[in-house]
């Protein structure tokens, strides 16, 4: 087996200082904990096939010292990675992962709150967490990390460790999240709510006021403007799961997509309008499903694709 051969010089020039990673202000890295390097180990017989054994500086320094001349002799060495991650595509990322995922099974059995109940905190965005490593990290993979600082998040505030506390520090933004508070839409001289919703390619402006319970739609009343009966039900689904129907009247314009889109994208509008006159219907509301925006839309076909999966017939001859 081949080993690297190096000058006998080159110990000393091994010794160099290696840059660290930037430092982002509200997120002070802590390389402190280090992650069990156990899944990494090998067998004292193992390592010694596979490479030559670790540089021992002090060793050469005391025989430098006592006059030996080793400037003839062959100095076999090999590079030792500070972490065991040093192979993997992320090493960043996989030392993080793994030093809080220590902590969550380390911690595990402390008493926790719920998740409402816990302390309210911004975590620091993919975009900021990215900045800082210098990889590209995957939104699936920074989840993983969101789930588990939300787990240590629980931990009752009594008895929260202070390594915890610290991870935690690193992941906060410098923000006040209280602050984050959604501006309610106003209501003009004549009594009128606006609201807007958007479903797939469709919009809708609706206008709720007080009244005797008239929807009209592009000038049309609800049978006109949508003629299946689950269309209808659709775009007034707020007014009717909060038996609100027969006591405000909605004007409102939609365009764009079809009936389907238009009527789903009037029910985030009409929800919205409403919450403006009665702010203490949002809870009802949200159970409803009326103030949750749909981002779902319609997957592009692809090239020699009948449509986005569907693919032609296979035929062999």
């Amino acid at each position: 087996m081949k080993s690297a051969w190096l000058p006998a010089g080159l110990p000393s020039g091994l010794r160099c200082a290696y840059t660290p990673r930037p430092i982002f202000k509200p997120f002070l890295r802590n390389r402190n904990i280090k992650p069990s390097r156990n899944h990494m180990s090998t067998s004292s017989r193992l390592q010694a096939g596979i490479a030559a054994p670790e540089i021992r500086f002090e060793e050469i320094a005391e025989n430098r010292g006592r006059g030996r001349n080793d400037a003839k002799t062959p100095f076999y060495a090999r590079l030792v990675p500070d972490s065991p991650s040093y192979f993997t595509a992320q090493p960043h990322f996989i030392d993080d992962l793994l030093t809080m995922q220590q902590l969550a099974q380390k911690y595990a059995s402390l008493p926790r709150v719920k998740p409402v109940d816990a302390p309210r905190v911004s975590w620091v965005t993919l975009a900021e967490y990215r900045d800082v490593v210098n990889e590209r990290v995957g939104a699936a993979k920074y989840q993983k990390i969101l789930e588990i600082l939300a787990r240590l998040n629980c931990i009752h505030h009594s008895v929260m460790p202070q390594d915890v506390v610290n991870v935690l520090n690193q992941y906060k933004r410098n923000i006040n999240p209280f602050r984050n508070v959604a501006k309610p839409t106003p209501i003009d001289e004549m009594g009128r709510a606006l609201g807007h919703g958007r479903r797939k390619t469709s919009t809708a402006r609706a206008w709720v006021v007080e009244g005797t319970g008239e929807v009209l739609v592009n000038g049309k009343t609800l049978a006109e403007a949508f003629s299946r009966i689950h269309d209808r039900e659709s775009a007034i689904w707020g007014l009717k799961a909060t038996d609100r129907i027969d006591k405000y009247n909605v004007w409102a314009l939609v365009e764009g997509g079809g009936t389907t889109g238009q009527a789903e994208a009037l029910t985030l509008a009409i929800a919205k309008a409403l919450i403006s006159h009665e702010p203490a219907l949002k809870p009802a509301l949200r159970r409803a499903g009326c103030i949750t925006r749909d981002p779902r839309r319609v997957e592009r076909k692809k090239p020699g694709h009948v449509k986005a999966r569907k693919k032609p017939a296979w035929v062999k001859r």
